[in-house]
């Protein structure tokens, strides 16, 4: 029987079982997959709760109204002024990566202060959500990121205390054991952060079962400070996860106006080639609606259900 694991990306989720059922019914809608019809199983890899306080009501921003993507992301959460207390080098960090994302400035204020101008021409720019809703969005993934790959120790509830990297690759190592207990194929599907983190399991975390297929969707793992901060050491003529995909297939899917994809590198074949060679198959896809980076959208689209149907068979 196969399995899917699935891997949430940015900003505040539902609880665990909600958030996965959203998956299975977005990837089912307008004749899809059937995933309990064809004896298919899946988990969701839950680390929204490392970061936010509490869950977001079911099916909260899976599509694409202003209003839907706004509960995903807390005007607190969007507040920069912990960059103030963190060393030179990630503030620069965040500032470099704030440009790729579409933000021509990052500023350590609150979100009601920020003035965040926008990149002019940029996938950010053209997005038709309000202006103050995608700086919102833009610095919210701007702290998920720097938390995650810097391992921050974070306190999202009183008497709570994560250390993001570290926790969130436990819980990774966790469904990727229970999966492996499954007679496969075994899929490994990452959205936005969650493609960092589902590369970041495949490459560094000691124990880490094989798979047998890698979907990364509405990826910024094309961003140069994104690949500077994945370990052990990235290197682009051998950045395939040899020793867990082998020889299995890994697809990247992305829209073009997806900003967390940045602004230059959606294609990211060419970085994570295994012995110089291309091995990803980048896949661009248009989603609809005012928010592209939106995971119903993308499980909706032909590409990507073919490609997941040809590895679960």
């Amino acid at each position: 029987m196969a399995h899917i694991t699935f891997i949430h990306g940015i900003g505040n989720k539902p609880e665990p079982a909600a958030l996965l059922n959203d998956w299975r019914v977005a990837l089912f809608d307008q004749d899809g997959l059937d995933l309990e019809a064809i004896g298919v199983t899946s988990s969701m890899v839950y680390w929204a709760d490392l970061l936010y306080a509490s869950p977001v009501p079911a099916g909260t921003g899976q599509e694409s109204s202003a209003l839907e993507v706004e509960l995903t992301v807390d005007s607190g959460d969007a507040d920069l002024r912990w960059l103030d207390d963190v060393p030179e080098e990630e503030r620069l960090f965040v500032e470099r990566l704030g440009l790729e994302f579409g933000l021509a400035e990052v500023t350590a204020t609150p979100d009601e202060l920020a003035p965040d101008p926008i990149v002019p021409g940029s996938p950010l720019e053209a997005i038709p959500l309000p202006e103050g809703l995608k700086r919102r969005l833009m610095r919210v993934l701007l702290r998920d990121v720097h938390h995650f790959l810097y391992n921050v120790s974070f306190s999202p509830r009183p008497g709570e205390t994560y250390q993001i990297r570290t926790d969130v690759r436990a819980r990774v190592l966790e469904k990727l054991r229970d999966a492996a207990s499954c007679p496969g194929p075994h899929l490994l599907v990452g959205h936005s952060l969650g493609s960092v983190i589902a590369y970041d399991a495949l490459t560094a975390i000691d124990g880490a079962p094989k798979i047998d297929a890698l979907l990364t969707v509405g990826s910024p793992l094309g961003i140069s400070e994104v690949r500077e901060g994945l370990t052990p050491p990235w290197t682009s003529q051998d950045g395939w996860p040899s020793q867990r995909v082998g020889d299995g297939r890994w697809s990247n899917v992305f829209d073009a106006l997806d900003p967390v994809c940045g602004l230059l590198d959606r294609v990211i074949g060419k970085h994570y080639r295994r012995a110089g060679a291309i091995r990803v198959e980048d896949m661009g896809v248009s989603n609809t609606g005012s928010w592209r980076h939106s995971i119903g959208k993308y499980l909706g689209q032909p590409q990507l259900r073919t490609f997941m149907r040809e590895v679960i068979g």
